[in-house]
């Protein structure tokens, strides 16, 4: 399954910066606003330690990991919702992904012009929240009248209607639309209006140098995740163990890279389960709660739609008894059914009816 993720954030908050070190992907950097107009898109991998632990037992010709799409989405401005700067065309941009990613200054450079003229957090991110819950005021209050019409044929259609009211209300307090109680039946109502307070968020913060590892004041109740894009584009230029002892020295065990990948996949509820042959070593994507079947689906639809069985080994079993060979002889190869809930790290070969 692929996980798309929206970077955005006010204009020279080093968004396009994060990118290109994210993606190893030439992107304009400039400073000045909407140096950043079309959309750049970078598929990038995740890193995951199990993927070479696993090689090393079989050896294959390739190791494949799971991927994060991450969108480079022109910055925002007060007045987006209304058209102001190129508003409308990051909302539509915004609105495709699986997340929203808010990069927010706390670097102090003054060489690099803030679009407000100072440094503050707290009032940027309230910025975009604002602009945000206000585009999906718009978007709710644009489909009322076509609702309330469609009501009147087909009483269905009232407890939508009624759901579209509560939002509009709730946003209008500022709120995020997530955020209102609903039942599991109107969250999923709630998904068809496509707003963008509804999307997953996490908060990056970039910071200077110097202040990588330190604990931030969390935003909108959500502690940000500090990177220092500068860091992260030198690291991006590295060999891996030269990248390595760069982490080292400045007392870190992962890159942002590493570090927002998995807050993406622990907000998207999201985890991994592995393929390991002497073709390839892969990493799949699945939701969290996923079964077996629709594991395999992942794979192929064939895989989901013949399922028979699948053959699990638990990713430390795998590793310690030292592969297929070792676990089975130690009775540690399960054979799962339609009804088994992947676990994260998973080692699965599923069996299958074309």
């Amino acid at each position: 399954m692929a996980l798309s993720i929206g970077i955005v954030g006010l204009p020279n908050v080093g968004k396009s910066t994060l990118f290109t070190a994210l993606t190893k992907k030439g992107g304009l950097a400039a400073n000045y606003p909407f140096a950043t107009i079309d959309p750049n898109v970078g598929i990038v991998d995740v890193p995951d330690a199990r993927l070479h632990e696993l090689a090393k037992i079989v050896q294959p010709k390739r190791i494949l990991p799971a991927t994060v799409e991450f969108v480079d989405i022109a910055g925002l401005v007060k007045g987006a919702n209304e058209g102001e700067g190129l508003g409308n065309q990051f909302l539509a941009n915004i609105r495709e992904t699986d997340a929203i990613c808010e990069v927010v200054r706390y670097f102090k450079d003054p060489d690099v012009v803030h679009v407000d003229g100072r440094v503050d957090p707290a009032s940027d991110a309230e910025t975009i929240m604002t602009e945000l819950v206000l585009a999906d005021i718009q978007t709710l209050e644009k489909q009322v009248p076509k609702l309330e019409k469609e009501a009147r044929r087909d009483r269905a259609l009232g407890n939508k209607l009624d759901l579209a009211r509560r939002l509009i209300a709730w946003l209008n307090e500022g709120n995020r639309a997530a955020a209102l109680e609903m039942s599991a039946e109107e969250r999923a109502c709630a998904r068809e209006f496509f707003l963008l307070t509804m999307k997953p968020m996490l908060y990056v913060a970039n910071v200077d140098e110097d202040a990588l590892g330190e604990e931030l004041t969390p935003i909108a109740g959500v502690p940000p995740i500090p990177i220092c894009a500068k860091v992260e584009a030198e690291l991006s230029e590295l060999e891996p163990h030269e990248a390595a002892e760069y982490l080292a020295d400045l007392g870190l065990e992962h890159s942002g890279l590493e570090t927002l990948a998995q807050a993406a996949y622990r907000l998207l509820g999201l985890q991994s389960y592995f393929t390991a042959g002497e073709q390839e070593v892969r990493a799949w994507t699945v939701r969290q709660g996923a079964t077996a079947p629709e594991a395999a689906g992942v794979i192929h639809t064939d895989f989901q739609r013949g399922f028979i069985k699948a053959e699990v080994i638990s990713y430390d079993d795998y590793v310690e008894l030292g592969g297929e060979q070792g676990a089975r002889a130690a009775g540690k190869l399960r054979m799962e059914g339609k009804d088994y809930v992947m676990v994260d790290g998973d080692v699965v070969h599923f069996r299958f009816n074309v």
